[in-house]
């Protein structure tokens, strides 16, 4: 079986290598793809230098193509990979919201990964973070109402992003002036509450997509969500504060119980030991932390909790990965026949 990255150089793609390293997908060879001005270098997997080639405007000879190249990319050459045989897993934007395309987190609704006609979407990252913690509470006690403040990392806006954090923090820190160019004001020991494009409603493109695709992904489209998406000063792992008004009451230790045998989910709650989640602990980690788990003061019964999680892992790359490890769990990936 083959396997291919497009967008293989990108924050990303680079995530993307190091859990297939380890991953319990099993394919026989890895194929890297990039943009004209990437091809020719040369990235190390499983102890071999792979070259990058040029991302075809054809078919590509994998059986599974994870594509994190952005949309436009993928609009124009998903449907060309997936006629030639491939099953696409797309990490941008292009067909989260396509009816006839499944959006999935594994953990929540792996079953609709089995539906699909060629392209599987994933999430966008801040939402697949909170669905991981929000899903196993929505199936026992319903969700009516969830509010959502993001605390988002500058790898949100990909390589880029991460960079000028770094770049701009050294000026300030030497007695320059910040600039900025990937986000809409400078960064550096600021936070700013502006991730993508305004909408008619207010909202930006950021917040209203954590409304449709939570929506999307649990199956509810009644739920109500309202958010609020703020890019901070760290380098990656998106945190969220949220806040669910529930169908049926639930007290804190009732969440904690089960979140603590949810799959994807790290409990890390003793306010009386300082634990609680933080991209400093939760960066590099697969499963999502969990905590600051309480009653909240304005929905009876509802709950509030605080979530963080590895948006170039869970929120991306790791995602991507565990629909082709289900997908070939299930036996739901033909190989190709090839001379």
């Amino acid at each position: 079986m083959r396997v291919a990255i497009v967008g293989a150089t990108g924050a990303v793609g680079h995530e993307l290598m190091k859990v297939l390293e380890h991953s319990r997908l099993n394919f026989d060879e890895l194929l890297l793809y990039a943009s004209p001005r990437s091809a020719g270098k040369t990235l190390k997997f499983r102890g071999q230098d792979l070259t990058v080639q040029v991302t075809p405007e054809g078919p590509i000879d994998a059986d599974v193509v994870l594509a994190s190249a952005g949309g436009s990319v993928s609009q124009a050459l998903a449907h060309r990979w997936a006629e030639g045989g491939a099953v696409v897993i797309d990490n941008s934007s292009a067909f989260r919201y396509d009816p006839q395309v499944p959006l999935v987190v594994p953990e929540v609704n792996g079953e609709a990964a089995l539906s699909h006609r060629g392209i599987i979407a994933n999430p966008n990252c801040t939402t697949a973070i909170a669905v991981v913690a929000v899903a196993p509470i929505h199936r026992k006690y319903g969700v009516r109402r969830m509010i959502v403040s993001t605390y988002q990392a500058t790898s949100g806006a990909g390589q880029k992003g991460m960079d000028e954090l770094l770049t701009e923090t050294h000026k300030v820190l030497h007695g320059q002036p910040a600039g900025h160019s990937e986000f809409a004001h400078p960064i550096p020991f600021n936070v700013i509450p502006h991730i993508d494009a305004f909408q008619d409603n207010g909202y930006t493109k950021e917040e209203m997509k954590v409304a449709w695709e939570t929506r999307k992904i649990l199956g509810d489209d009644s739920l109500k969500i309202s958010c609020t998406a703020v890019r901070i000063p760290t380098l990656r792992t998106h945190s969220e504060a949220i806040t669910l008004e529930l169908e049926k009451p639930a007290t804190p230790d009732e969440i904690r119980e089960l979140l603590a045998h949810s799959p994807g989910v790290e409990v890390r709650d003793n306010v009386g030991e300082k634990l609680y989640p933080m991209p400093l602990t939760a960066s590099g980690k697969f499963d999502v932390e969990v905590g600051r788990i309480r009653e909240s003061l304005v929905f009876d019964g509802g709950i509030d909790l605080f979530v963080a999680g590895d948006q170039l892992l869970k929120g991306a790359a790791l995602n991507a990965v565990q629909i082709a490890e289900y997908l070939q769990e299930k036996g739901a990936l033909k190989v190709k026949q090839r001379a």
